[in-house]
């Protein structure tokens, strides 16, 4: 699946719900279902900076494609950064680059979140465009 398949499916799913209540608690159990990240990762080195809970994140290169795992303190957290790798993880560091991020709008997240929440999810989203990055640069050499 294409990272705007992933996306779609995403938006279709959240569509379900009317109430931000059950919206909220969907997240929480996406959240659940997150595969924990390596113990050995969750360390300062993978800590995101520019969030309010603590949230850990790994990436690596698995041909040609990342593979993301995290892990956060924060129930709510925790369901978001496993809405990203959903979206993001075995894609390329280019489509990853690349990505639009809309779904998130499209599915009230943004709009639904306090502004530290909000900052978080920034975050997030730039430190997984980085490790894109650095990934792309790596297999370029």
């Amino acid at each position: 699946m294409t990272i705007q398949e992933k996306a779609k499916s995403v938006i279709d799913e959240f569509a379900i719900f009317d109430d931000w209540m059950d919206k909220y608690s969907y997240l929480i159990e996406l959240g659940k279902e997150l595969p924990l990240i390596d113990e050995k990762h969750k360390n300062q080195t993978y800590l995101i900076s520019g969030c309010q809970s603590r949230v850990w994140l790994h990436a690596e290169e698995n041909n040609g494609k990342i593979i993301f795992t995290a892990d956060s303190d924060a129930v709510i957290t925790k369901g978001i950064i496993s809405l990203l790798i959903r979206v993001l993880s075995g894609s390329s560091p280019a489509k990853i680059i690349a990505a639009d991020f809309s779904f998130l709008d499209e599915i009230g997240l943004k709009a639904h979140l306090s502004p530290t929440r909000a900052n978080g999810l920034v975050s997030m989203i730039k430190q997984m465009k980085l490790y894109a990055r650095a990934l792309q640069l790596k297999s370029n050499r």
